[in-house]
C-alpha cells in the first residue's frame, strides 16, 4: 500500500514542481515584497534589506572625487592651519578607502564600520563648509554635494512590515480602482452570460442546420483576435472625429456628441465594457456549447411528449443540466475580467482621470511607472485575495452538490 502511494506521488511530482515554480513561487515573492519599501528608483531602497548596509561602490566613487577636488582647492587656501586640516582629511579619506578596498556593491557593515564611516561624513562636511565660508574655491559647491554621498551610501533597513497594507486601506485611488474593477467585471460578465446563453448564441450554435460549421467559426473570430489588437481597433471605431461606432451612436441618439465616448469617464467605461463583451462573448458561448452538447436529446423528446413548452424545457432541463458548465464559464470569465489589463491599457490607459483604471492597471503603473515594487506587490496581493474570494463564492453557490444529478 505504501509503495503504491509512493509511486502515485512520484507520478504527480513533476506537476507539483511546475505549479510550485510557475505559480506558488511568484506569489510568495510578491508577498515578500509587500513587507519592504522596495523602490528601484531609490538606491537606498533598491533591495530587500533587513539590516543596515553600505554602498561601497558609491563610496569608492565619492572618495575619489573628494580627494581630487580637495587637492585642487588646496592651492587657494592661504591659511596654513586650514591647509593642514585639508591635508589630514585627504589622508584620512585615503586610509579609509584603503581599508575597504575590494568591497563592491551593497554589503552589511558592523556598528564599528558605521561609526567610522559616519564620522568621516560628519568631519568632511564640517570642514568643507568652513572652507567654502572662507575661500572662493573652484570646486566648493560641487564638493559640498559630493560629500553628501558619504551619507547617501548608507542603506538603512527598508523592512516596514504591514505598513503598506495599512496605507492601502486609506488609499482612495486603490479604492476607486477596486470599484472600477468590480463594475467592469459585473457588467461585462453579466452581458456576456446573457448574450452567450439567454440570447441564444450558444443555443444557435448547438442547433443542426446548414452552414453550422461556418457560423461557429465566424462567431469565434472576435475571441481569436489578440486583445491588444482588438483594443486598438476599437480605439479607431470610438474615435470622435472619424470613428464609425462613435458617429453611429450619435446618429441614433445614444450619445449627444461622438467625442464623449473616450473623453468622459462614463463614456470610456461603457466603451471598454462593450469592447470586452464583443471580444469574449464567443468564449462564453463556446464553454456553454460544450455543456449543451452533453445534454441528451431524449430528455427534450420526453418533455415534449409530456406537454412541456420550450420555456419549461429551458428552465427544467437545460439550466439544471448546464450547472457545471455555467460554473466553469462564469468562474473563468469573472476571474479573467477581474484582472483585465491589456484591453483597458491600450484603449484608454486607465483614463480619463482614472475613470477606467482597474487594479491591474494601477498595479502596473505603480510597479513599472514609479518602480515601486513594494506597494505594487500589495496591490497584486489584494487582487489575489479578491480572486480567491470570488472563486470561493462561485464554488460555494454554484458548485454545491455539483455531482448530484436530478
Amino acid at each position: 500500500m505504501k509503495k503504491n502511494r509512493l509511486q502515485a506521488f512520484l507520478f504527480i511530482l513533476p506537476a507539483l514542481l511546475i505549479i510550485g515554480v510557475f505559480s506558488l513561487w511568484p506569489i510568495f515573492q510578491s508577498l515578500r515584497y509587500t513587507f519592504f519599501d522596495y523602490q528601484l528608483n531609490n538606491q537606498q531602497k533598491s533591495g530587500l534589506y533587513m539590516s543596515p548596509r553600505y554602498n561601497f561602490s558609491l563610496f569608492d566613487e565619492t572618495q575619489t572625487y573628494v580627494r581630487l577636488f580637495l587637492t585642487e582647492d588646496r592651492e587657494k587656501i592661504t591659511d596654513p592651519a586650514d591647509r593642514q586640516k585639508v591635508d589630514k582629511l585627504i589622508h584620512r579619506v585615503a586610509d579609509v578607502a584603503k581599508q575597504y578596498k575590494g568591497r563592491k556593491g551593497v554589503q552589511k557593515i558592523s556598528q564599528a564600520d558605521q561609526k567610522k564611516l559616519m564620522g568621516l561624513y560628519t568631519d568632511s562636511s564640517k570642514l568643507v563648509k568652513e572652507i567654502n565660508a572662507k575661500y572662493n574655491t573652484q570646486n566648493g559647491k560641487n564638493l559640498s554635494k559630493i560629500v553628501k554621498d558619504f551619507k547617501s551610501s548608507f542603506v538603512p533597513s527598508n523592512f516596514i512590515g504591514f505598513k503598506s497594507y495599512k496605507e492601502a486601506l486609506h488609499d482612495k485611488r486603490l479604492g476607486h480602482a477596486l470599484w472600477n474593477t468590480v463594475l467592469f467585471t459585473v457588467v461585462s460578465v453579466f452581458l456576456e452570460f446573457v448574450l452567450g446563453l439567454g440570447l441564444g448564441l450558444a443555443m444557435i450554435m448547438n442547433k443542426a442546420f446548414r452552414g453550422q460549421g461556418i457560423v461557429r467559426t465566424t462567431s469565434l473570430i472576435p475571441w481569436a483576435i489578440p486583445t491588444a489588437v482588438a483594443a486598438l481597433m476599437w480605439s479607431y471605431l470610438y474615435d470622435g472625429t472619424s470613428g464609425v461606432v462613435a458617429h453611429f451612436f450619435q446618429s441614433i441618439g445614444l450619445i449627444s456628441d461622438s467625442r464623449i465616448l473616450l473623453l468622459t469617464g462614463s463614456g470610456a467605461m461603457v466603451s471598454t465594457i462593450l469592447a470586452d463583451v464583443w471580444k469574449t462573448t464567443p468564449y462564453m458561448a463556446l464553454l456553454l456549447l460544450a455543456g449543451l452538447q452533453n445534454i441528451s436529446k431524449g430528455l427534450y423528446e420526453a418533455a415534449s411528449i409530456d406537454g412541456a413548452t420550450k420555456i419549461q424545457q429551458f428552465f427544467k432541463i437545460t439550466l439544471p443540466m448546464l450547472k457545471s458548465s455555467i460554473l466553469v464559464a462564469l468562474l473563468f470569465r469573472t476571474l479573467d475580467a477581474f484582472r483585465v489589463f491589456d484591453l483597458i491599457y491600450v484603449l484608454t490607459g486607465g483614463g480619463p482621470g482614472g475613470a477606467t483604471e482597474t487594479m491591474s492597471v494601477y498595479g502596473y503603473k505603480t510597479m513599472f511607472g514609479q518602480t515601486n515594487f513594494g506597494y505594487g506587490s500589495v496591490i497584486v496581493i489584494i487582487m489575489f485575495i479578491c480572486v480567491a474570494i470570488i472563486a470561493t463564492i462561485y464554488i460555494k453557490v454554484l458548485g454545491a452538490n455539483l455531482m448530484d444529478k436530478n
